[in-house]
Formats: C-alpha cells, sequence, structure tokens
C-alpha cells in the first residue's frame, strides 16, 4: 500500500501548481474545461500520485505541516535550493537534521521540505 492522492487548500492553485511542476517535476493535468476554472489543479508523476488543489479564501496550516520530495542526493538538493534562491524565495541552505534538507513556502500557502 502506498499513499498516492493528496489534496492541498491554496490560495493561489496557478501559482501553486506552476511551483509543483517548475521545482518537483509534477506534471499538471488540464483541467480547463473543469467548471471550477483556476480554483480547482491536478498534478501527477510517473509513480501513481495524483496532487490535488483547491482554492480557499485562507489557508491556515500548522505549523509544522508540510509536504516533502525526497531527492536521489545532497547535489540534487543543493541544486533545488539554489534555484529558488535564484528565483527569489527565502530558502535557508540545507541543513544536516534527519538527512541533508531545506523547507521552503510556497505559493498558495503551504511548506515543501526538500530532503536526501
Amino acid at each position: 500500500m502506498k499513499l498516492n492522492h493528496v489534496n492541498l487548500t491554496v490560495t493561489d492553485v496557478p501559482a501553486a501548481s506552476d511551483f509543483l511542476e517548475k521545482y518537483f517535476g509534477l506534471k499538471k493535468l488540464d483541467t480547463s474545461d473543469d467548471a471550477r476554472g483556476d480554483n480547482f489543479g491536478v498534478l501527477f508523476d510517473d509513480n501513481g500520485l495524483v496532487f490535488t488543489l483547491m482554492k480557499g479564501a485562507e489557508v491556515q496550516y500548522p505549523k509544522t505541516f508540510h509536504i516533502g520530495f525526497i531527492q536521489e542526493s545532497e547535489e540534487k538538493v543543493n541544486e533545488i535550493n539554489q534555484r529558488l534562491k535564484e528565483d527569489g524565495y527565502q530558502v535557508a541552505p540545507p541543513v544536516r537534521s534527519h538527512g541533508w534538507t531545506f523547507y521552503v513556502k510556497a505559493p498558495g500557502g503551504f511548506t515543501v521540505e526538500v530532503l536526501a
């Protein structure tokens, strides 16, 4: 058994979708025919994950809530960290904790951990 579906409520579905596609390789499903318009998004990966986003006016996750993308190497973690910095995101350098890791606040109001 594996977790293969996640739904998050976000304040900006298109921005969150673009972020997940650009930095973590998720692929957007065309939802242009969906009556919810920009209030709904679907992304997926090559391993069966279906990641949906729904718009909410106010989004407040608990302080420690996050989703994570485990990378194959510390170098990949460093690369993503550098790309985010270059694109203007506020990210601290990776640290050795429960792995080589850092956190970033994603557009839409949720936190992402990147680790190896």
